[in-house]
């Protein structure tokens, strides 16, 4: 390993780990992707050294982390090495006739290194040494596991790293296993830190201001997947990179959820739903926090005219009966449905929204933990007396208001209207108050929070 690629001490031991099964669970932002690159390219750069090829397949959850992990990864890595290699990107075919993008690079002595998505069928298409990245995020990893191990059992290396994503997926069966075979590494923030890390924990920790989301992204604790409504797997399930782009509005009907807050620690949360045949693709999400109402009616107003709303359902409770009435009165009361969040009504919602999900007929912005955090932190709790009721703790800035958000769209969208005429109004002015703005994606204030990685 050339001395321009300095590790840290975790990143050293994880390197020089030369195991044919070798699998890690790391905080997030530790460097787990741009080691176990390293491992790829030192590996590519040894075979040459003896006479020996050298082949891996990198499966990522998409084709935007494939790439990140092949440009700041591979390419760096090799640069480092003095190696020469030729770059080619092509569309990989599955036997299903679904395409995805592959990205590789070939060294002089024919060694290969393919970045492309995770799939069963992209899984079972390579013989090769495998890099599972965010193994706990892939979607169907118990499928992809299946095709993948029969294709590694002759002689070929198995790398897997991920944080934990509840108890509901392959990884968490392969890290907790009682075995011999794998060889297992840990390694939470706190002891990235004391390995050389240069991290801020106290301020890490108070920046996400989100005890639950830190538990499980920093210090790797398996949260209960049986208590969640929306488990992570049900929710990596219908993530795209497509959703929760402006840009790819079709034109079609659209429904807005709208969970009210002017004030606590609360946000104010606007869910776009377009209709695309019988799939509600997430188009936009808007966060408020702390704004006045003349921000809030500002911003809604701008979704009206940029999108062909056919109905919007909101959040009546409390200090949404003003909102509600001046909704009605701007778009009409056949556009507009205030919602009473009673235990009855946020179980109709629930389920609904769930059942949703489930059929896979939602699509929903992909890698974004606070987005995440906030649908997985919804529970169901049953009273003695058998009473339902849902709970979410108010830790990280969210009191599950995008998943309220959501929920109401799709409760909108299921309750029908009849088709409008949409007509834009040109831009509208937005006053001072837009300051309070957090941002939405194609909205006054850029890209929305939703986006973080």
């Amino acid at each position: 390993m050339p001395a321009a690629i300095p590790l840290y001490a975790y990143q050293r031991r994880w390197f020089l780990d030369r195991s044919r099964f070798k699998i890690g669970m790391f905080a997030r932002q530790t460097g787990k992707t741009f080691t176990t690159t390293l491992e790829c390219v030192d590996d590519a750069y040894e075979g040459m050294t003896i006479g020996k090829r050298s082949r891996w397949v990198i499966l990522s959850r998409g084709e935007r982390q494939a790439k990140e992990a092949m440009n700041e990864g591979v390419k760096p890595h090799a640069k480092a090495y003095g190696l020469a290699l030729e770059e080619s990107e092509y569309d990989f075919k599955t036997p299903n006739d679904t395409t995805f993008r592959a990205l590789e690079v070939e060294f002089p002595d024919g060694s290969r290194i393919v970045a492309l998505p995770a799939n069963p069928d992209t899984a079972r298409g390579f013989s090769a040494n495998v890099f599972l990245d965010e193994f706990a995020i892939h979607k169907d990893s118990r499928a992809i596991w299946g095709a993948l191990f029969p294709v590694i059992s002759a002689g070929w290396k198995l790398r897997i790293t991920s944080t934990p994503k509840g108890k509901g997926n392959k990884f968490y069966e392969l890290m907790t296993a009682n075995d011999s075979v794998w060889s297992r590494h840990v390694v939470d923030i706190h002891q990235a830190v004391a390995d050389g890390l240069p991290r801020n924990v106290d301020e890490l920790r108070a920046g996400l201001a989100d005890e639950e989301l830190w538990a499980q992204e920093y210090e790797l604790q398996w949260l209960d997947e049986a208590t969640a409504w929306l488990p992570y797997e049900l929710i990596f399930s219908v993530e795209d990179p497509a959703a929760g782009d402006p840009a790819g509005y079709t034109g079609g009907p659209v429904y807005i959820g709208n969970d009210i807050s002017a004030g606590g620690g609360d946000l104010w949360v606007a869910w776009v739903w377009e209709l695309v045949g019988d799939v509600l693709w997430c188009r936009e999400i808007v966060e408020l926090r702390r704004a006045k109402f003349a921000t809030q009616d500002a911003v809604m107003d701008e979704l009206f005219e940029r999108y062909r709303v056919v109905r919007l359902a909101m959040d009546q409770t409390g200090m949404g009966e003003k909102p509600v009435e001046d909704a009605q009165k701007r778009y009409g009361s056949t556009r507009v449905e205030g919602v009473h969040f009673t235990g009855p009504a946020k179980l109709v919602l629930a389920n609904s929204g769930k059942q949703r999900f489930e059929d896979r007929k939602v699509r929903i912005p992909e890698g974004s933990p606070s987005l995440r955090a906030d649908l997985h932190s919804l529970v169901k709790i049953i009273g003695p007396t058998g009473n339902v009721r849902f709970v979410a703790p108010r830790e990280g800035g969210s009191h599950a208001d995008r998943t309220w958000a959501a929920f109401l769209g799709v409760h909108a969208a299921d309750g029908g209207a009849a088709p409008i005429e949409f007509q834009s109004l040109g831009r509208l002015r937005v006053g001072a108050g837009m300051a309070d703005y957090i941002g939405s994606a194609g909205g006054p204030g850029g890209h929305g929070a939703y986006l973080g990685s």
